[in-house]
């Protein structure tokens, strides 16, 4: 596994929407920006020909490729991809691309010559996957087209340099074929990341990082009032015996999905958004930002159709999130905890204080989140000796003795750090 980006972060990219323009070269213009914020690894969304029988709205899903060796033209060239890609790692940061193994557009390439890399009934017509009535599914007991998505991959890497992937609904493909495909990938470039969009735990036999999708799910139903904080925090410790102890999960408060389909993080989490940003950054594991959270962006992006950022000379959330980046990527703790390290304080969380400590050795970090509508003053017992932390946010150091008096406003947040 490859564990040398876990105090790292991750950005996923929409270049469709991204800018008026919606190419490589001006999104590549955001960079310096995103280097300054502090972002470590790229994610693009998918950069491929999209097909156009059956296309849904009036560009169709990133999702539904016609070539997967292909780039898309709206999005510019291969020259500018390379580019784009080159500008990426001279400022220090990874790139990765969204990878589909599962399914296809209708009018894919693999149609004409090799029909049988895809389901069809009996009368030769092919299947489509799922309830997407724009894409096909693939055969993935055909064993030549399995080499063939392999071959694909290795494109990628070998062409572009990509530092490696985002597996698109992982666990529709077999895992055989994801173990092949690492196996041989491995060879050509050692340390790909690979990150999967799945939460099944025997898919950590070949993917670095997973989502959290429970969690998600989870605390979106506690902010709506439907279930307590307590449902969502178990969610956390089952975590903890669910998956294998070096599994990276990323957490988010949104992502492409999310922001089309299920509503923007204010949607969904109202006045908590910030606090689960906070949450997501803090936490053990790999933060997942999308376009334009920085923002901040407030509207769902349409997902068949152009709806492009406006963005500002200086974003709103800027600051807030380099300031947790930097955090992030200079903490010790966060190279080396596991989820074993994190501990609850179920006496705050009876008061909707989302409160945990992540020790490992002589280093500490402290979060606390407040979910009530009212400011909450508690004393809390935060050590046994006393000690120096600093405010992360503040940058200011305070001193604790014994009991600590936590004083949070609604939908507050407060993260600390031992000093040794």
């Amino acid at each position: 596994m490859y564990n040398g980006i876990t105090n790292q972060n991750i950005y996923e990219v929409n270049i469709r929407q991204y800018t008026v323009e919606g190419t490589f070269n001006a999104f590549a213009t955001h960079l310096p920006r995103l280097q300054h914020m502090g972002v470590k690894i790229i994610w693009l969304m998918p950069i491929y020909p999209i097909g156009v029988k059956n296309r849904k709205g009036s560009l169709g899903s990133y999702y539904s490729i016609s070539n997967f060796k292909g780039i898309n033209n709206e999005f510019g060239t291969a020259h500018d991809l390379t580019s784009l890609i080159t500008q990426i790692h001279a400022m220090g940061m990874k790139v990765i691309i969204d990878w589909i193994a599962n399914h296809a557009a209708w009018d894919n390439v693999w149609t004409i010559d090799n029909p049988d890399y895809f389901l069809s009934d009996t009368e030769g017509n092919f299947l489509q996957a799922f309830d997407w009535d724009d894409v096909i599914q693939i055969n993935h007991a055909n064993a030549s087209q399995q080499m063939a998505m392999i071959n694909a991959m290795e494109y990628w890497v070998t062409n572009f340099d990509i530092d490696g992937f985002r597996a698109d609904l992982a666990h529709l493909t077999p895992l055989p074929f994801w173990m092949a495909a690492k196996a041989h990938l491995t060879t050509i470039k050692k340390h790909l990341i690979w990150l999967a969009e799945t939460e099944e735990p025997t898919y950590h036999q070949v993917f670095d990082i997973s989502y959290t999708w429970r969690w998600m799910h989870e605390i979106e139903l506690f902010c709506q009032g439907k279930k307590s904080l307590l449902d969502a925090v178990n969610v956390l410790e089952s975590y903890k015996t669910d998956f294998p102890t070096n599994a990276i999960r990323m957490f988010f408060t949104s992502n492409h999905d999310e922001n089309s389909w299920n509503g923007t993080e204010y949607e969904k989490y109202g006045k908590y958004a910030l606090n689960l940003a906070v949450f997501s950054c803090c936490f053990v594991g790999l933060p997942l930002l999308y376009t334009g959270q920085e923002l901040p962006n407030t509207n769902r992006f349409p997902f068949f159709d152009k709806a492009p950022i406006v963005w500002r000379p200086i974003n709103d959330l800027h600051t807030f999130y380099k300031t947790l980046y930097t955090f992030r990527s200079q903490t010790k703790l966060y190279s080396t905890a596991t989820l074993a390290a994190v501990k609850f304080n179920y006496q705050l969380l009876a008061l909707n204080i989302l409160a945990f400590s992540i020790e490992d050795g002589d280093d500490e970090v402290v979060v606390f989140l407040n979910f009530n509508p009212q400011t909450i003053e508690n004393y809390v017992p935060l050590c046994h000796s006393t000690k120096v932390y600093r405010n992360v946010f503040l940058d200011k150091l305070i001193t604790v003795d014994d009991d600590f008096l936590l004083t949070l406003p609604s939908a507050g947040y407060l993260v600390l750090e031992k000093t040794n």
